[in-house]
Formats: C-alpha cells, sequence, structure tokens
C-alpha cells in the first residue's frame, strides 16, 4: 500500500525532487497582477494556474454560489489534463501568500478529486527563493495528457441551507477563518456587506502560520484545533471564509494536523451577504 505523503512540503524537500519526472510543479499565486508576476518570475519549470478560470466557474450573480463556486469535476478534469496531471503525477503547489490562497484551494480540489500525490509548498514563492530554488521567466508550457477521471468531489461540501442550519444546532460549528476586522464587521474590503454568520466562530486562518509565514508543526495544529473543538466531530463542522479559497489553508493545516478534513462552505460570505440572511456585526444581531 502506498504511503501517505504530508499535505505540506519544506523548501529543502522540494528542492531534493527538482529533476523527478512525475513532479508538476504549479504556480497559484492570485490577484490582479499574478500573471504578470508569473511572467516576470517563478520557480524554474512552474506551471501557471488562474484562480478565477481553472480552480472556479464564478457566475453572472455572487448569490448562485458566491465569488468563487467551484467549477464542476468535468471541467477541473479537463483542466488536470491540460496541466498534464495524471493520477500519477506528484503535484506541488506554491503561492505568493504561504499558501492561504488559491494554493490551498488548487490542493483541496485535487484531494477532492481523489488524487493521492499533491502536496502545498510551506512558506511559499519565497521561502522556495530563500532555500536556493532556481527561478526564471521563461513561460512552461503544459504537456496535455489523457483525461482525468473522477465524477464527483469525494470531499464533505456544505450548502448555504445546511450553514442556516447549523448555526442554530449544538453539535454543529461554523468556523470563519476570515480576520477578527471581517467576522466582527468593523472591515470588510471585498463584499459590500459586513459581519458574520449568527452562530459561526473566528478563528483566523494566518493563525495557523508561525512568524516566519511557515505552518505552525502538526502537533501544534492539533492542539489548537482540538481545543477549538471540543466533543464536536469533523463531519459536523463547516468552515467558510469570503468564497471558499482561503477557508482551504485552514483544511490543509488541519489534515497536515491529522484531523479529517471538516464540511468546506465554498459560497462562504460572499454568497451568504448577497441575499436576505441574517448577519452578525460586533455581536449584534442585524438583518441586511
Amino acid at each position: 500500500m502506498e504511503q501517505e505523503i504530508s499535505a505540506i512540503i519544506k523548501p529543502e524537500d522540494l528542492l531534493a525532487l527538482q529533476q523527478s519526472k512525475e513532479l508538476i510543479l504549479i504556480d497559484a499565486s492570485a490577484g490582479n497582477l499574478s500573471k504578470e508576476r508569473y511572467m516576470q518570475s517563478h520557480l524554474d519549470d512552474a506551471l501557471y494556474v488562474d484562480m478565477n478560470t481553472q480552480l472556479a466557474d464564478i457566475k453572472p450573480k455572487v448569490s448562485d454560489g458566491g465569488r468563487h463556486p467551484l467549477p464542476t469535476p468535468a471541467q477541473f478534469a479537463e483542466t488536470l489534463a491540460g496541466l498534464g496531471i495524471s493520477a500519477t503525477s506528484h503535484v506541488i503547489i506554491y503561492d505568493d501568500k504561504n499558501g492561504s490562497n488559491a494554493a490551498a484551494r488548487f490542493w483541496w480540489m485535487l484531494k477532492a478529486a481523489g488524487h493521492k500525490k499533491v502536496q502545498v509548498l510551506d512558506g511559499g514563492f519565497d521561502a522556495a527563493v530563500k532555500a536556493g530554488f532556481p527561478v526564471n521567466s521563461t513561460m512552461v508550457t503544459p504537456v496535455k495528457t489523457d483525461p482525468y477521471h473522477f465524477e464527483n468531489w469525494l470531499l464533505p461540501l456544505a450548502h448555504v441551507y445546511e450553514v442556516e442550519n447549523s448555526a442554530k444546532e449544538n453539535n454543529m460549528l461554523v468556523i470563519d477563518v476570515r480576520s477578527a476586522e471581517r467576522f466582527n464587521g468593523e472591515h470588510e474590503p471585498i463584499d459590500p456587506v459586513a459581519g458574520h454568520i449568527p452562530g459561526a466562530i473566528n478563528i483566523p486562518f494566518s493563525t495557523n502560520l508561525n512568524t516566519s509565514g511557515g505552518f505552525l508543526s502538526p502537533q501544534e495544529l492539533k492542539e489548537k484545533y482540538t481545543a477549538a473543538f471540543g466533543n464536536i466531530k469533523p463531519e459536523n463542522i463547516i468552515v467558510h471564509c469570503g468564497s471558499g479559497v482561503t477557508a482551504c489553508h485552514t483544511l490543509l493545516a488541519l489534515t497536515s494536523a491529522g484531523i479529517k478534513i471538516p464540511k468546506l462552505y465554498v459560497g462562504s460570505w460572499s454568497e451568504w451577504s448577497a441575499e436576505e440572511r441574517p448577519i452578525v456585526v460586533k455581536d449584534t444581531d442585524q438583518t441586511k
């Protein structure tokens, strides 16, 4: 039986794998100028993946699944084939935000597709450069492979209606991984409405990292989340963020800690706040 690999890989371990024929390195940095930054400098042999067009199926209305709805399994399978990713590929993903952005999202999607050998680079692009991994500005063209076969997302997902019901149940837990300022409704830089889902608790994804920008150790993460979860089982926990991207950072951290992956609410705050649903601002119930 093939041994399970760790969800997070250190830069020095990536260096040792640089010549592996199975390795497919992915730059999943996101943002308005992400493609331009990739063209200027990326890790040697890294392919570029676009958050908005390859890792999401954005709809005309935010109320229809949030800002970054998942593509269909068929769409994602086509993306994987186009990147040359097969079932035996060893995929290592990085971004320019310590794995907190699209790198973790792409990791979750591959795991949900049943892919075995996928890891996120600890510390992202900067850590790899510091460790001596070569960089260049050469556009890498993927070698397309046979269709990637999977029919359904294999990791648990939560629908908005389940989130509504979960917030009212004592044996359920909804975790919002956005910053405390966004959670409290003090600052909302992206979505038009500020606040959080009633009954949700706030564990910012940034608390998964140490002062150097790398992930906490598996033991530290396990202690942190075991205390936060109490007696609530992972299958009764829903994790969300603004649009279902940085929530995957926490799901990645939980996997590193050896904790079963909870449900991901992909629509997250962007979908929840797009319609007439109750919200909380600074511990005061308000209705939009």
